[in-house]
């Protein structure tokens, strides 16, 4: 991972509509707060049956409250084309990456990864607060956390300021 070329991202998680457009609001809110320009952002999810519903109110609501809008998203699933448009596919768990990387083509595995590995406890899960999981709140310093690490990793690539590489 040190040292890739990263100008997109893709959080990952299951129905994408709790976790992963959490993570993805929260992310752009750091990168901005960075000055971090030109990286895309998005998020989708490994199961599809929510494309097109906004995010689960909790995760609205603990965003809102943070500061950060995402109920404009919509849910979508990934598709393979993610795996070549994106330079870093961030599951949520354990599961989500496994499913991500049984559909990535061969080329595309390298760029799966789980999210909390930035995070400073290491590699862990998300946890999913749409079963009866964690509160939003737990969910979000998570998120938070390991937007902040992975934020610090990303060095601005000096021959093209919207091209960043991890370090």
């Amino acid at each position: 991972m040190n040292g890739n070329p990263v100008s997109s991202v893709l959080f990952v998680c299951l129905g994408n509509i709790c976790r992963s457009p959490l993570a993805e609001g929260v992310f752009r809110a750091v990168l901005e707060e960075r000055g971090f320009t030109g990286m895309t952002v998005d998020s989708a999810g490994t199961g599809g049956w929510h494309a097109g519903e906004q995010p689960d109110r909790r995760s609205i609501a603990i965003a809102a409250h943070h500061g950060v809008d995402i109920s404009g998203q919509r849910a979508r699933k990934v598709i393979v084309e993610d795996f070549s448009r994106f330079d870093l596919i961030l599951g949520m768990d354990r599961s989500n990456v496994a499913d991500l990387k049984a559909l990535a083509p061969a080329e595309g595995r390298g760029k799966v990864h789980r999210f909390l590995e930035f995070a400073r406890q290491g590699a862990r899960d998300v946890p999913d607060p749409y079963y009866d999981g964690p509160d939003a709140a737990a969910v979000y310093r998570m998120v938070r956390e390991a937007s902040e690490a992975l934020a610090a990793r990303l060095v601005r690539d000096p021959e093209n300021r919207n091209r960043f590489r991890l370090d």
